[in-house]
């Protein structure tokens, strides 16, 4: 019998993507699979978060983003900042009366999401007066409750220590059908992601499962 291939749900084709009016990166070509958990990796300044933006721009109504520096609203409360995750789902009545005073209802759906990313004491404290690492969980929680088929993140865990990077960043992965993220960290990609995409010098320099990584081949993308 023949297994016919997973339909891709983003793909790019030969593409030079630009920021800031340069050109970041060229000739990228990658296709990723429902259900995929991808990562990209690389040095600083290589073109990771241009290439997920550029993803993200493929499928934004399906897709939930956790930005690298937060984009937070700092005088609202790490409710609010989280239900802002479904703004776009009510009127903008309904928003301001759950502004003025939240409603039973959201509380209920937001606080295990708080729970899980140990923010339930923080729930309505200003989210300016929390840590960077909280502030970042916060990020992450309203990516959580904005749903969506795919779960896209920045360096999720980057302002958190090793045990928490991996709770939160197992919490990611479990969270979404198919997620995209980049890492700063080659252990999390290779422990929480079943494919790797390493960019070096404005380019894909390799695209394979995790486990075919080898440490040569890292030494040569971050050399």
């Amino acid at each position: 019998m023949n297994m016919s291939l997973p339909q891709p749900i983003i793909s790019l084709n030969g593409e030079d993507i630009s920021y800031s009016g340069s050109v970041a990166l060229r000739d990228i070509s990658l296709s990723i699979a429902e259900g995929e958990k991808v990562a990209l990796i690389g040095r600083s300044g290589v073109g990771k978060t241009t290439l997920l933006r550029r993803l993200y721009q493929l499928r934004p109504k399906e897709s939930a983003f956790v930005h690298q520096h937060y984009s937070l609203v700092s005088q609202l409360s790490v409710f609010h900042n989280i239900y802002m995750g479904r703004l776009d789902r009510y009127s903008s009545l309904h928003n301001l009366r759950n502004l003025l005073r939240p409603m039973p209802s959201h509380i209920e759906e937001i606080r295990p999401i708080a729970e899980k990313l140990s923010l339930q004491d923080k729930l309505f404290s200003k989210t300016g007066e929390l840590s960077g690492g909280q502030q970042q969980r916060v990020g992450i929680g309203r990516a959580l409750y904005c749903g969506g088929s795919i779960l896209m993140a920045d360096e999720p865990v980057s302002s958190l220590d090793l045990l928490q990077g991996k709770e939160i960043m197992a919490l990611i992965v479990g969270a979404g059908k198919t997620v995209i993220s980049t890492l700063h960290s080659v252990d999390l990609s290779r422990q929480f992601f079943d494919r790797i995409i390493g960019l070096r010098e404005k380019t894909i320099f390799f695209d394979l499962p995790a486990h075919q990584i080898s440490g040569d081949l890292l030494a040569e993308l971050y050399g």
